[in-house]
């Protein structure tokens, strides 16, 4: 029976776990803490599932495979982890990101509609659109209840056979320590030297593969990688009930870095910003959120919908981002065995299932990675996320 241990229980590492476990492989799935803690990203009250990824395919095609794997997951729970509202994307432009999005969304057959800004209001109990060029309507995009849907992933890693390690791991050689892109592969390489191995409380544990996923605490484990670690403030608004899911969708603003969907368990409207925040140390750093967070959301909602501009913050929590410069994710080899996977960058965590399918091919040697995930300089890009100017 091959052997692997997965060190970080998010939702990559928790799915990547399942999956593995599932298909013969024996798991040893490593989380210092405990699946679906607070520090962890993956531990957002809600995240958004949408095929639209501008002009590329690769994601979107994933993110639609996704979308069926969440639905099966649900049913096996027997909990709604995915609640496909659907989703409108306010273009700005006629010709911009959304139309590119549209264009491979045809492509690949999945269902969109593009509507009149005025039809809007169809949506939402009040809608500002006199700004936009035209909507995107995702009907089978939504909203996945991420906290809850973490720890049951891991809960069914496990019942799969899955063994769940409560501990800190590190590289048995140490942390990465300077270097450049040019030689950031070969550095790695060099810290991982004792193979597919991993430290776990001074104990030297061996297997036939090792993957960190370890999310925003994987750049503090090698420093030459090409991730940084942001602070995300994430809002929710105390609404009337005609503002809950699913009557009301998810939506996105591409160009001013906006998002949300309507309430979802009481927790209030999500109306957040998704420009990246400063430098963020995720294991001590406060978990507080700026006012100017708070003030950007509320001159959101002035612009959109202003009859919640004044809606009382209901909820509030700190999360973070683990950014490449390209928004593309990193799943590498650093060494015979050891595998380097990350940079989710706010988008990754709709992708989950479908991405632990991909991941165990290139661990069982059936293909290689896609070269756009490798450990090379990447060049900054903003055409994958949502992330456009600040509001």
């Amino acid at each position: 029976m091959k052997s692997v241990i997965v060190v970080g229980a998010g939702i990559w590492g928790s799915s990547l776990a399942l999956r593995l476990a599932e298909t013969g492989w024996r798991v040893t799935l490593v989380e210092q803490h405990k699946p679906g803690h607070l520090r962890q990203a993956s531990a957002g009250e809600t995240r958004l599932l949408r095929c639209s990824h501008g002009d590329d395919d690769w994601y979107a095609r994933l993110a639609w495979q996704a979308r069926e794997d969440w639905l099966r997951l649900g049913e096996r729970a027997g909990e709604e982890l995915y609640q496909e509202a659907g989703m409108l994307w306010f273009a700005g432009t006629p010709d911009g990101w959304e139309h590119a999005s549209a264009r491979v969304l045809k492509n690949l057959d999945i269902e969109f509609e593009v509507l009149d800004p005025s039809d809007g209001g169809r949506f939402f109990p009040d809608f500002r659109g006199d700004d936009l060029s035209f909507l995107l309507w995702e009907p089978h995009a939504g909203v996945i209840r991420a906290r809850r849907a973490t720890q049951v992933i891991a809960g069914l890693a496990q019942a799969a056979g899955a063994r769940l390690v409560r501990a800190r791991a590190v590289p048995p050689a140490g942390d990465a320590a300077g270097g450049t892109a040019g030689d950031m592969a070969a550095g790695i390489a060099g810290d991982m030297a004792g193979g597919a191995a991993v430290e776990i409380d001074g104990e030297t544990r061996h297997a036939d593969r090792v993957v960190w996923a370890c999310g925003a605490w994987l750049p503090e484990l090698f420093d030459r990688l090409p991730i940084t670690v942001t602070k995300q403030d994430t809002l929710h608004f105390a609404v009337p009930s005609a503002w809950s899911l699913p009557e009301t969708p998810a939506w996105v603003d591409h160009g001013a870095s906006a998002y949300g969907h309507g309430d979802v368990d009481g927790v209030g409207m999500k109306a957040t910003s998704d420009a990246e925040g400063p430098p963020y140390e995720p294991e001590h750093g406060a978990r507080v959120v700026d006012a100017v967070s708070v003030e950007r959301a509320r001159h959101y909602l002035r612009r959109r919908f202003p009859s919640l501009e004044r809606a009382p913050l209901l909820f509030s929590q700190v999360c973070q981002y683990a950014l490449t410069p390209d928004a593309e994710w990193l799943l590498a080899r650093a060494a015979p065995g050891v595998w380097l996977l990350g940079g989710d960058s706010g988008h990754g965590f709709k992708h989950a299932p479908a991405l632990a399918a991909y991941v165990a091919g290139v661990l069982d040697g059936e293909y290689e990675p896609e070269p756009r995930f490798g450990l090379h300089a990447r060049t900054p890009s903003r055409g994958l996320r949502t992330s456009g100017e600040v509001w």
